[in-house]
């Protein structure tokens, strides 16, 4: 067993219910090795990629290992594809785990396990790679969802930063009706509001429901003819982020294309600023996409590609 160096701050993938598992049981793991409370500073991947890493010593978990991160003293607790090599890091890397399973697996070699923290980490393993044939598949999605609904520094906040109160919390009944009420008529209604941006990538509306479950839904079922599916939202600073979705690793490239990362499967990007709105978006990214293409708004695009709109 590797000693541990003791970290100034643990950084973790704000968006996810990987982010928050992992993040917290490192923190929980630095309290065993060292008798304090490390600071968790969580992100999204623009603030991420932007902030200055400074530190002598930390521990990262569940973003993507670049060159930058490769530090002496650091530790880095991954899944995510990298074409990186480390040389001066520890790093911890398995693109078949969840970065909350390669957490959990360094807290069990130094003595942190419980029976909930064995429960909580199962479901955000099979959440996070979307393991389907599971018998606690949709539980898992439940407990993801749980993020998403409320946000990272929410839902921390409402459990004091322990993670066993995550098991069974009562927030999970909201979620649970939420998803039987809203996913049909969500996926009804995205299913007929899909517009074509290349002859690979759709992107898909959404009104209600877990836009994540209707998004495989519709590629497993292969209703919309395309290989990818994205779906969008604006942040409160009116920039717009794009989730990216495939079966068959056709994702990850169109992400890349936007300098964005992820999995294979799931990936996402931020695009530019100038970029305001979800119309302006799809433009944006077929002329990127497609440079010999006219521009045209989600009209000009259903026009230019009425074969490709499902409706």
């Amino acid at each position: 067993m590797q000693s541990l160096p003791k970290p100034e701050r643990i950084f973790t993938h704000e968006s996810d219910l990987d982010g928050l598992v992992s993040g917290l049981l490192l923190q929980k793991l630095a309290l065993k090795e060292f008798g304090e409370e490390i600071e968790v500073e969580p992100h999204h991947y623009p603030s991420w990629k932007m902030r200055s890493l400074n530190e002598r010593c930390a521990w990262v978990c569940d973003f993507s290992f670049e060159k930058r991160m490769d530090r002496p003293g650091w530790l880095i607790l991954d899944h995510h594809t990298t074409e990186v090599q480390a040389t001066e890091c520890r790093l911890v890397h398995d693109l078949e785990k969840s970065a909350s399973q390669l957490c959990y697996e360094l807290c069990n070699e130094h003595g942190v396990r419980s029976e909930k923290l064995d429960r909580l980490v199962h479901l955000s393993n099979v959440a996070d790679l979307y393991l389907e044939t599971d018998p606690d598949f949709q539980l898992a999605i439940d407990y993801a969802n749980l993020v998403k609904t409320y946000g990272f520094r929410n839902l921390r906040a409402i459990i004091g930063g322990d993670l066993e109160q995550l098991i069974d919390h009562p927030l999970l009944e909201v979620i649970q009706t939420k998803r039987r009420v809203e996913d049909p008529m969500g996926f009804e209604w995205s299913r007929q509001h899909v517009h074509g941006v290349t002859r690979d990538l759709g992107v898909m509306e959404t009104a209600v429901g877990d836009s994540n479950s209707i998004v495989h839904r519709l590629l497993e079922e292969g209703v919309t003819g395309f290989k990818v599916l994205a779906t969008m939202y604006q942040k409160a600073n009116r920039q717009v982020m794009v989730s990216f979705r495939s079966l068959n690793g056709e994702a990850l490239p169109i992400a890349r294309e936007f300098h964005g990362g992820g999995h294979a499967n799931a990936c996402g990007a931020t695009l530019p600023k100038s970029v305001n709105s979800v119309d302006e978006a799809i433009v944006y990214m077929r002329e990127h996409l497609e440079p010999q293409a006219a521009p045209g708004g989600i009209a000009g695009l259903e026009d230019a590609l009425s074969g490709l709109k499902v409706g």
